[in-house]
């Protein structure tokens, strides 16, 4: 037994490996989670060997449960090539084939009068939680500086600077930092919440935003506040296609840039690298995805194509 709950013949190399994940910046409940679930299939059916055996066939029993859902691979993958960096030659590392195709999700595309009824919901929203007054900072830095929802989840109290107006998004997709930034108007937004945060839960809070027990807010909870603020705004869910989720607000920051660059005259294909520095992406071909989906696309592609030369690989959209 140990601090993570393994009781399996390989407890102690995923508590090392554990360890070694946290000590990385990487210490996400789910990667705990299914490796619980791998360590109790061990020990269940008394396997000692981190073999292809062994490996696969607990990949299949969670395929029985998890559906097309294949993320969580990773996790075991990662482990196996741990094991062997640290002198287990034999380690078995679980092999590509078990991967499935990455299929984009397509965004839900936002109008401005669904995004002006959603803020005017979350202003309103009655929980006891503090996400009666956080609903609004939370999704405005989303909708309006573009972070992705793990990083505003995770943001430091300590990384929000108000009076230089700007914040550090560190260590993110990619392992890759960032200082971003914002506006005054945002800057008011992030200091109100802060204020109303500091008087009723403290101020030794760790992350800018946080649950009432005082630790991050989860991703599961962000995805229920936004539909609760949806169905609040009286907005309506399409019958079929994509559903309005808190990632589309990231979506729409890059496409609407786009657009106003483009009802300027300004050169986008000059700005795009500047776009793409901002959403932390880590090359300007992942920023042209948001903007290939976006509404005016082929006007996008239009302006975008004519002014960056080589700066763009060509892409095919079938």
């Amino acid at each position: 037994m140990n601090g993570h709950g393994f009781t399996s013949a390989f407890a102690t190399q995923l508590a090392e490996y554990v360890e070694f994940k946290r000590a990385m910046g990487c210490d996400g409940a789910s990667r705990i989670w299914y490796l619980n679930e791998f360590d109790s299939y061990c020990a269940e059916h008394e396997r000692t060997l981190f073999d292809q055996e062994t490996v696969e066939a607990w990949v299949t029993a969670q395929l029985a449960t998890s559906g097309r859902y294949r993320s969580w691979m990773s996790y075991i993958r990662d482990l196996g090539r741990f094991l062997r960096a640290t002198g287990h030659t034999d380690a078995y590392v679980l092999s590509d084939r078990w991967k499935s195709a990455v299929v984009p999700a397509r965004p839900y595309l936002l109008t401005a009068k669904e995004i002006d009824a959603f803020f005017a919901a979350a202003a309103q929203l009655n929980t006891a939680s503090p996400w009666r007054w956080q609903a609004s900072a939370f999704f405005t830095l989303m909708h309006s500086s573009g972070l992705r929802t793990c990083e505003v989840r995770r943001l430091l109290v300590e990384h929000v600077d108000l009076p230089g107006r700007r914040i550090d998004v560190i260590w993110s997709k990619g392992r890759r930092s960032r200082r971003l930034p914002i506006t005054s108007d945002i800057a008011d937004v992030l200091a109100a919440c802060d204020d109303t945060s500091r008087s009723t839960i403290g101020a030794g809070r760790e992350t800018f935003f946080t649950s009432s027990t005082g630790q991050p807010v989860t991703a599961a909870t962000v995805g229920v506040m936004f539909n609760r603020i949806w169905d609040n705004a009286g907005l309506a869910r399409p019958a079929s296609g994509q559903r309005p989720r808190p990632y589309d607000f990231r979506h729409h920051f890059a496409y609407a840039n786009i657009e106003r660059w483009m009802a300027d005259g300004i050169d986008v294909g000059a700005m795009l690298p500047y776009l793409s520095t901002y959403m932390g992406h880590a090359t300007v071909e992942s920023t042209y995805y948001y903007i290939h989906t976006s509404p005016g696309f082929m006007d996008a592609y239009g302006h975008i194509t004519a002014g960056a030369g080589s700066l763009l690989p060509e892409v095919g959209f079938e």
